[in-house]
């Protein structure tokens, strides 16, 4: 069944799977989610194995470009270092693989939300983990019928752009932005980093409802075009 048929056979609260800007917003937050969270993983294997200190850890605890992040703190249940770093790589590929290839799928959003709560327990870190728990909201989210759209909505859905590019100049003001400013000026400001976090989960909230709004509307006049006497009947339809 297509985005269309969709639209024209629910109501507000039929569930719609994500259309062309809801998948965009999904598969590029979902790409920088796993490469954050590959970078986790990189980190807690060159320390070697061995048992953690705790559960939560750091990912780049002795390096000095990380220490306006914290080190990079996790979380692991996982009983050795390397071993969580090798899962985490592979746990934060397979996110980001499916938020590309899986997100126009009928379980796209709930898969999402499988992988991301898995990489935050084997030593993804909190950001990636909660960015990816965001999308897979987003994505499972139902969406608002056609018939609902007023103006506000109509608004919302012409930012949705605007709100992708801010998460990203955000999200990559972090990672690698943080180690840039570091290895340029020896140190990073905790106000720019806080910033930067506002501004990369901002920008990733607003742009899914906004994507979401854009692909309803685009939907709703499919469907429109689509009726009896508009012209825009396929031949061979009987």
């Amino acid at each position: 069944m297509t985005t269309a048929e969709n639209a024209e056979s629910g109501g507000s609260r039929q569930q719609v799977r994500p259309g062309a800007a809801t998948g965009t917003v999904v598969a590029v937050f979902g790409a920088l989610a796993a490469l954050a969270g590959i970078e986790h993983g990189v980190g807690e294997m060159l320390q070697g194995s061995g048992p953690p200190p705790g559960w939560v850890i750091r990912s780049w605890p002795e390096h000095a470009a990380f220490e306006a992040l914290g080190g990079e703190p996790a979380l692991t249940v996982l009983p050795d270092l390397l071993v969580s770093g090798v899962v985490t790589v592979v746990v934060a590929t397979a996110l980001g693989a499916w938020a590309i290839v899986g997100v126009h799928r009928r379980h796209a959003g709930p898969l999402l939300l499988g992988l991301s709560l898995l990489l935050l327990a084997v030593g993804g870190g909190f950001g990636p983990p909660l960015l990816g728990i965001v999308l897979g909201l987003g994505a499972a989210w139902p969406a608002v019928s056609p018939q609902h759209f007023g103006a506000a909505r109509r608004s919302l859905a012409r930012m949705w752009p605007w709100a992708l590019g801010a998460g990203v100049v955000g999200y990559l003001g972090l990672v690698p932005g943080t180690l840039v400013m570091h290895a340029v000026w020896g140190s990073t400001s905790p106000a720019g980093v806080y910033g930067l976090m506002v501004l990369a989960f901002g920008g990733v909230i607003l742009a899914l409802p906004a994507a979401r709004a854009r692909d309803r509307l685009e939907a709703g006049r499919g469907v429109a075009h689509a009726q009896p006497g508009s012209g825009h009947r396929s031949r061979g339809t009987r």
